[in-house]
């Protein structure tokens, strides 16, 4: 564990944080960073990754810690180093140390904690000794699996209205994320010509992110397959006439998270099937990133979406009908299957340990329409919020070749003409939005989408 040491202008922003809370709670909350995970033997662990909800307050990635909040004051629980750590892991700040660090009113080994639980609220923590610790000392069971009630779901609910917007503080850490994030997927473009696999691609990228002392804000997805919406497997040739299509999002060391996705020609160009279907997918992408603004509903945005897809298709020859019937019949979703985007801050899918209760409105469910029940976010848009903006093109065998699925769209979809498009597996572009007071900027905006330049920047031609 290391422990970067941090600015009084942070340490004002975490207090900033505790006062909003305590505007909305009148009552205390614990909550714990979490643990690491042993991946074979008790000594050799996953990558410890601390909890959202502790880090929005507390600003570190402690492992085996806890705060307690109430009226705007912090408390830390956590044990200091055992002398026989430094052997292994150098020396490590002192419990007072660290609590300077965050501006902590006080600072407790995690012994005391037990006697500082009385009427707090919690939020379950991800990995199973901790939650477990949680049922214990709550002597009721905190699981993450389970929504939270009573007063946790005050807790959430309060949690959620301060996440939902970022303040300073959180987008300078996003903008951070985000260029690491363009570095990385331009050397993943100037990588392919030479690359042999998928994993080559993967590497040049992540590559970039451990150069800038950070890590994936997710599994990368770096394939040809991009079929497979969430392929996590790399070891695909990459051969003439493929796109390639990457995921791939940087997470700063304070645990804030981009999340963009590229797909590009492995030869550097385009065929003109490939060029015509990421044209109507890139237009889908303008067009809802021109409709961001304060005020809008992420529903009409991904509705957006799937009128231009369908738009597009149908100008094509794929799809049969106007755009706006095909889309009432959920044809659109027979190749756009999921949602437009989701939330983005400390987690990559923001706050969806919480399930629906950040995305989703109060009073708000999920649709069971196909194409319509993934919808991640379903709010009307704020100012501070930053959300993805993410359409696609898949041709999912599964899907195509259902029987149910293609009677229904027998005569709605010119399989013939599909078949001319054999080629385009999946094509997504993704890109991180701002929403603004004025309407909104694209963090990520430095990456270009458009198709002449992605060919230069694989072609080496930029």
């Amino acid at each position: 564990m290391v422990i970067q040491q941090t600015s009084s202008s942070l340490v004002d922003i975490l207090r900033q944080r505790r006062q909003k809370l305590a505007s909305l709670i009148d009552f205390p909350a614990i909550l714990w960073s979490g643990s690491s995970n042993p991946r074979n033997f008790q000594a050799n662990v996953f990558p410890f990754r601390a909890s959202s909800h502790f880090l929005y307050f507390a600003g570190l990635p402690l492992p085996n810690a806890a705060i307690r909040l109430e009226a705007g004051k912090l408390e830390l629980f956590i044990d200091d180093p055992k002398p026989s750590s430094a052997l292994w892991h150098g020396e490590m700040p002192k419990r007072e140390e660290i609590a300077q660090m965050i501006g902590a009113d006080g600072a407790k080994p995690m012994a005391e904690l037990e006697s500082s639980l009385a009427d707090a609220a919690t939020i379950a923590v991800q990995d199973a000794a901790t939650w477990t610790q949680q049922s214990q000392l709550f002597n009721r069971w905190v699981l993450p699996q389970s929504s939270p009630q009573g007063i946790d779901l005050e807790l959430a609910k309060a949690i959620v209205s301060l996440r939902l917007t970022h303040d300073e503080g959180a987008l300078t850490e996003l903008r951070k994320a985000a260029a690491v994030s363009i570095a990385a997927h331009k050397a993943g473009m100037a990588a392919t010509p030479k690359a042999k696999r998928e994993a080559e691609v993967r590497g040049a990228m992540e590559g970039v992110i451990i150069a800038h002392n950070m890590t994936t804000a997710y599994n990368s997805i770096v394939t040809v397959h991009g079929e497979v919406l969430h392929n996590e497997q790399y070891h695909h040739p990459l051969q003439p006439g493929d796109l390639l299509l990457a995921d791939v999002g940087a997470e700063t060391e304070m645990g804030w998270a981009a999340d963009i996705t590229r797909t590009w020609p492995v030869s550097g160009k385009f065929s003109s099937t490939q060029r015509d279907i990421y044209d109507v997918v890139l237009a889908a992408h303008d067009a809802c990133i021109a409709k961001i603004r304060p005020g809008v509903e992420y529903g009409e945005i991904h509705l957006l979406a799937a009128t231009v897809i369908a738009d597009g298709l149908a100008n094509l020859g794929i799809l049969q009908g106007k755009a706006e019937d095909l889309v009432e019949i959920n044809a659109h979703a027979l190749f756009f299957p999921h949602g437009i985007g989701h939330l983005l801050g400390l987690d990559v899918h923001d706050m969806e340990d919480l399930g629906d209760l950040a995305g989703y409105e109060a009073g708000r469910t999920r649709s069971d329409r196909f194409g319509f029940s993934y919808l991640r976010l379903n709010r009307p848009l704020r100012p501070g919020m930053l959300v993805t903006i993410e359409p696609g093109f898949y041709q999912v065998p599964a899907m195509l070749n259902d029987a149910k699925q293609s009677s229904k769209y027998q005569n709605i979809v010119n399989w013939e003409r599909l078949s001319q498009f054999a080629d385009v597996r999946g094509i997504r572009i993704e890109d991180d939005v701002l929403v603004t007071d004025a309407g909104s900027e694209v963090l990520t905006a430095a990456l270009p989408n458009d198709a002449a330049t992605i060919e230069n920047l694989v072609m080496g031609n930029w």
